[in-house]
């Protein structure tokens, strides 16, 4: 599976990408108005910096309400860190903004695990209005516990998301949150987490406003999915998601012999390794749930199993 951009849309809005090399006399929207992705085109004479001050004198940030990074660097896959600097520094110049997608590469300009991360705690310190966050790229990101009031939306896309990062989510306080989703990917790309390190999410006690869980794209999903089958969480869940792992027949059994999920809206379960006979009892059993079951692999050898999301 490769992994894209944004479709198009981002938070809500248009996304219209900025490269600092569109004609003066365009008629640029309202800032409100679009979700604004700076991205410096490769081989530019100019880096970030540059394409972050361009974009500054074009568009009135104090009207910005959705901001996405694209590539940031010139010719070298350089650390996010002296990026997200500069963006911090500017912080109080964009006091309406609600969402930041960081990292929004795709994979024809970067893999996924190739991405060079920083540490990204200060990011929702700096934007008390923020609601929607979204992190790309699991190399080098750190994170530690944060509080934030507002942000209703969480997502770490990666090949390999840290365990530390994974514990630092877990002790966050975060009373706002509705939907989180963590991308696990594979230990050689840097995914050392646990189950341990997902009973936080599931024992109910944290994000009291959660209605939305995504633990995603893991080398143990079979794990993640029996522990899910008798989580507290699950009760007050409006949609889950454990998609894109190396589900099989076993984790899906799991499910349908804990605790029930008819009252769900959507269970995600795209790119598994479930027989035919265990997708129909899906089915049968959950006849008012949106069940995706949709990228099916066939591979009996589990040493040939993979993920949808590593590199």
């Amino acid at each position: 599976m490769t992994v894209n951009k944004h479709c198009g849309e981002f938070h809500g809005l248009p996304v219209l990408d900025f490269s600092g090399e569109a004609d003066e006399a365009r008629a640029w929207p309202a800032p409100g108005a679009a979700a604004w992705r700076l991205a410096v085109r490769y081989g530019a004479s100019t880096g970030f910096d540059g394409l972050w001050k361009a974009f500054l004198d074009t568009v009135d940030p104090a009207g910005v309400r959705a901001l996405l990074v694209g590539p940031w660097w010139t010719r070298d896959y350089d650390s996010v860190g002296a990026t997200l600097a500069t963006i911090l520094r500017d912080a109080d110049r964009l006091p309406a903004l609600e969402a930041l997608f960081l990292a929004d590469v795709t994979y024809d300009e970067c893999e996924i695990s190739w991405l060079e991360m920083s540490d990204v705690t200060a990011v929702p310190a700096a934007f008390p209005h923020l609601t929607e966050l979204v992190v790309r790229g699991g190399n080098g990101l750190a994170l530690t516990p944060f509080r934030h009031d507002r942000l209703k939306a969480l997502r770490f896309e990666t090949g390999g998301l840290p365990g530390t990062v994974v514990r630092a989510v877990a002790g966050s306080e975060l009373p706002a949150l509705e939907r989180l989703e963590l991308w696990l990917g594979v230990d050689e790309y840097g995914g050392d987490s646990t189950i341990d390190d997902l009973t936080p999410f599931l024992d109910g006690a944290r994000f009291p406003a959660l209605r939305h869980l995504g633990l995603q794209n893991s080398e143990y999903q079979d794990e993640i999915a029996a522990a899910v089958a008798h989580a507290p969480v699950v009760a007050r869940l409006e949609s889950l998601d454990l998609s894109m792992g190396v589900l099989t027949d076993e984790g899906a059994t799991a499910l349908l012999e804990g605790q029930p999920l008819t009252h769900l809206r959507a269970l995600d379960l795209h790119h598994h390794y479930l027989t035919d006979e265990l997708q129909q009892r899906l089915r049968d059993a959950l006849p008012g749930v949106a069940v995706d079951l949709s990228d099916a692999e066939d591979e009996d050898d589990p040493e040939d199993r993979y993920v949808a999301v590593a590199e």
